[in-house]
């Protein structure tokens, strides 16, 4: 009898706690509702949402080896939850693309970093080549002029228009390759020095269809943040430290939050100024699925992830940020279709994301 009684008390202390995850999944998922304007020390709180997503299932599973008429308990966890965890972690079956879609890929490729000698070939350019999308849009495409005239030389075999893009510093460059005629390009104003979003109108077949390529404010952690954020993460950084290490982190990512949602709305007014037209947009968001900045600019779009990818599709690999951060999305006339990351590249601090589109027929 004591034995049941203390085994019941358990089980409702173990309840309990999955309530408590509960809440701070619900609080953690839905942050992105906040303007990081006016809540930046909140607003990053989307970070941690996959630790008590994970917690939560990991409920369910002891619910159902322990008594399963307590896994009610997750289930309304994820109920509840379902926006925020269909961002995060999108399950959908696979449908291979029609053969008349368009492929489009976006790509961070870090300065082509890893590129040392230039005699040699470049494993970014041998994947783009092999890739053969009809759209490439790349973010910190820059590297020297001999690099950058052997990038060219090869892509202009495949892509008949290319056009480059600068922030006001001429630090950042964003290039595209395109199948498709490139009409004329516009800067997507937006107070930065370093980071920009550049908007390239492409004639594909009867339309004209706007792509905006996008690598929006940058967090501007260094290589030891990323050292001690990595250690905290693996328990190598315990007690006291863990603060030391994470404070300014933290203070980064906050003060970079706030920078990029006025330019997450910039993108959005400037959609708003083209209420017809046909969207692609694209590129390095610096934030991830829970975020205001993604869905600021997925308000009105479908997030191609979202809809056709499967898992988290983590984009940012590097120092212990796993993230999805680079997004592709289009206008609701689109049709995507089997949007994935690429993790077998890592040439970069970024996978490539591609997906197909095709054009939604007409009513």
């Amino acid at each position: 009898m004591i034995f049941k009684s203390l085994k019941d008390f358990v089980f409702q202390l173990i309840a309990g706690a999955n309530f408590a995850t509960i809440l701070a999944m619900a609080f953690t998922g839905y942050v992105d509702r906040l303007n990081p304007y006016s809540f930046p020390e909140l607003t990053n709180l989307g970070l941690v949402f996959p630790f008590f997503l994970a917690i939560n299932i990991f409920f369910l599973v002891f619910w159902i080896f322990f008594r399963k008429r307590l896994i009610w308990i997750p289930l309304i966890g994820l109920v509840v939850c379902y926006q925020p965890v269909r961002a995060y972690l999108p399950i959908n079956l696979q449908k291979k693309a029609p053969e008349d879609a368009i492929k489009v890929l976006s790509y961070n490729v870090y300065l082509y970093s890893t590129w040392h000698d230039k005699n040699e070939p470049s494993e970014i350019l041998q994947y783009l080549k092999k890739q053969d999308a009809d759209i490439v849009c790349l973010q910190e495409a820059e590297t020297d002029k001999k690099g950058l005239d052997k990038i060219n030389s090869e892509m202009s075999r495949i892509y008949s228009y290319r056009a480059n893009s600068y922030a006001k510093n001429k630090a950042d460059m964003m290039t595209i390759y395109s199948r498709f005629t490139i009409l004329k390009q516009e800067e997507i104003a937006y107070d930065s020095e370093t980071n920009h979003s550049t908007a390239f109108y492409l004639k594909i077949k009867n339309d004209t269809v706007i792509v905006i390529n996008n690598h929006l404010q940058s967090i501007g952690i260094s290589p030891h943040d990323k050292a001690n954020f990595k250690g905290v993460i693996k328990g190598k950084i315990t007690g006291d430290s863990i603060q030391a290490s994470t404070r300014p982190i933290f203070a980064k990512l906050n003060k970079a939050t706030q920078i990029r949602a006025p330019q997450a709305e910039a993108v959005v007014k400037f959609m708003a100024r083209h209420p017809r037209s046909s969207f692609i947009v694209c590129g390095d968001f610096n934030d991830g699925p829970n975020s205001f900045v993604r869905r600021t600019v997925a308000k009105q779009l479908r997030d191609c992830y979202v809809e056709t990818g499967l898992g988290p599709g983590i984009s940012y690999h590097l120092g212990g940020f796993y993230v999805r951060i680079d997004h592709i999305m289009c206008s609701t006339n689109w049709i995507p279709y089997a949007c994935e990351v690429d993790n077998k590249i890592k040439s970069s601090d970024h996978y490539p994301i591609y997906c197909w589109l095709k054009k939604s027929p007409k009513p």
